[in-house]
């Protein structure tokens, strides 16, 4: 079902918003004595800072600030560049990932309405320019916590399938798709189902893609 072009998309979107903040209240409240835990884990392990920020495109590409738990060291090489994710990231990090317990912080970017709970996920600021027309798409609604990519496979999927379901959550937008992918997540969850430890290890960053697809595409030709 499709929404009218004004009113219906406008009452959907005020209604969404209402369940952002009512549920993510609700959540960050409840899971309050687990976030307190996981702060003083993630501090004995990594030390300060606890959590780790990073400027992601949000609603038509304006840049927020994600808030995660901390999963990395900040080891350097002796040229003072970063060492690579998988040597970096801790026992405890790797657990936070596996049961993606880092992102339980995002509760409040939704809160303050730079997310949704349901959404495409904010990926990096230098993954922009590579993006297809079609693909912009994903980021004329506010990034989610969960979304449609997430409840079909997550980093199992292909970068093109990945985008593809996320233009597809924008372009189908309803009340039900967003149940049934809240509900899918839960379930996905509780069974740990399609989630990467350290996603790096498996998954090419988009820009590398995307370069490598345009030098095979032209060594095609």
């Amino acid at each position: 079902m499709r929404f009218p072009k004004n009113r219906g998309k406008r009452s959907f979107f005020f209604l969404k918003r209402l369940v952002d903040v009512f549920c993510s209240l609700i959540i960050l409240i409840v899971i309050s004595p687990l976030l307190l835990m996981l702060f003083i884990l993630v501090w004995f392990n990594l030390g300060w800072p606890v959590f780790f920020l990073q400027n992601r495109p949000g609603k038509y590409s304006k840049p927020f600030r994600i808030i995660k738990f901390r999963t990395m060291t900040n080891n350097c090489d002796s040229y003072g560049n970063l060492l690579p994710d998988q040597i970096r990231t801790t026992i405890v990090g790797r657990f936070l990932r596996k049961t993606s317990l880092d992102e339980l912080p995002e509760f409040i970017n939704v809160l303050k309405g730079e997310m949704s709970l349901v959404g495409p996920r904010p990926l990096l600021i230098k993954y922009l320019p590579y993006f297809t027309e079609r693909e912009k798409k994903r980021h004329d609604v506010k990034p989610g916590i969960t979304g449609l990519a997430q409840i079909s496979g997550r980093n199992l999927l292909t970068w093109d399938d990945r985008l593809e379901m996320d233009v597809k959550y924008v372009e189908n937008l309803t009340a039900w798709l967003d149940l049934r992918i809240l509900l899918l997540t839960i379930i996905n969850a509780i069974r740990q189902k399609d989630v990467l430890a350290v996603s790096s290890e498996t998954v090419l960053d988009f820009n590398d893609y995307r370069i490598d697809q345009l030098t095979n595409n032209s060594d095609g030709n």
